[in-house]
Order: C-alpha cells, then sequence, then structure tokens
C-alpha cells in the first residue's frame, strides 16, 4: 500500500507541472465566447493525450506491480482519487466511466449528452472523440478516449469482462481541459 501511496504522489507531482485550470459550467455568452486558435487547440490536443498514456499506462503499471490480491487496494480506485484531486486543484477534470453497463461505482457512468454521445462511439471503434465547449467565455476541450482490458488482472474486480473481446472498450477516460 506504502508503495501504491508513493507511485500515486510520484504523478501528483508530475500533474502539478503539466496542470491547468478548470471552472464551473455556465451557460454559454455567445458575445464573450472567441474560438482558439488552431496552435492552442493543438497543444490541448497534445496534453490530453499526453495526460491519456500517463494515467493509462499508470493505472496498468500499477495494477501490474502492486495489486496480486482481491485484498489489494485497485490501482483504478486510486488513480479515481487522484483524478478527483486533479480538478479540485484546478488544473484538469477526468474521470473513468464504464461503457458496459455494470460500472464498479454507481459514480463511473456517463454524466452528460457528450459522455453518453462519445461512449457509443468508442464502442462503435472511434479511437477518440472531442468537443469545444465553453465555460464563462472560456473555451475548454472535451475528449474521451477508450480504455479495454488489457491484462487479466482487470478480472479480479471486475468478473464481467472475463468474457469481453480483445480490443472491446470497457470504460473510457473522459477530459475536461482548458484551451490555453
Amino acid at each position: 500500500m506504502l508503495r501504491i501511496v508513493t507511485a500515486l504522489g510520484t504523478i501528483v507531482l508530475l500533474f502539478i507541472f503539466v496542470g491547468s485550470g478548470f471552472a464551473a459550467a455556465d451557460p454559454p455568452d455567445k458575445q464573450s465566447e472567441k474560438a482558439p486558435s488552431e496552435a492552442a487547440l493543438k497543444r490541448t490536443r497534445k496534453m490530453v493525450n499526453m495526460l491519456d498514456e500517463i494515467y493509462k499506462t499508470s493505472i496498468v503499471l500499477i495494477t501490474d506491480k502492486y495489486v496480486n490480491d482481491d485484498n489489494d487496494f485497485p490501482a483504478g480506485s486510486a488513480f479515481v482519487a487522484l483524478f478527483k484531486s486533479m480538478d479540485q486543484k484546478g488544473y484538469h477534470k477526468v474521470r473513468l466511466i464504464d461503457l458496459t453497463g455494470e460500472p464498479f461505482e454507481e459514480a463511473n457512468v456517463a454524466e452528460d449528452e457528450f459522455e453518453k454521445e462519445g461512449g457509443k462511439q468508442l464502442k462503435s471503434g472511434k479511437a477518440y472523440v472531442e468537443k469545444i465547449i465553453y465555460k464563462k467565455g472560456k473555451p475548454y476541450l472535451r475528449a474521451m478516449t477508450p480504455v479495454p482490458v488489457v491484462m487479466q488482472k482487470c478480472v479480479m474486480c471486475h468478473p464481467h469482462y472475463a468474457d469481453v473481446k480483445k480490443g472491446v472498450p470497457i470504460g473510457a477516460m473522459t477530459y475536461t481541459v482548458p484551451i490555453d
């Protein structure tokens, strides 16, 4: 458990350098919304890609090295706590949601139309879904990427994944990142 906490602490420090702001949603004000530049959108897409690689790789590595039986703290649960911390500190918002209809936690389901429609697109084979939104006149990139079962240990906590075909997404990472 101490090793997982140490590993998560290191990852949190990484995100302090990577992070950016996240604000609560409000109705769009068309007059104050300014479309982001292509360069800013490209930078934000690159950041989402980097965050996605860091989060997914870390979850797999921690699961592989430190989760050995049902009594071990699941890496996915540890990362849900990390995601909450990133949001509370104002860096970005990220969620791990279920696409099977049998979520590990009730909160791990699509919250809005973007996540519902994005989940359908990911399940149909799309590798990435995005949309630009505005909060208080500031542009944000909403993005989703698929999460397939990548190792047998996933089935320890999620026995209903045992029959899922390789490469089929069982979940998604959803991101809301400011476009700066």
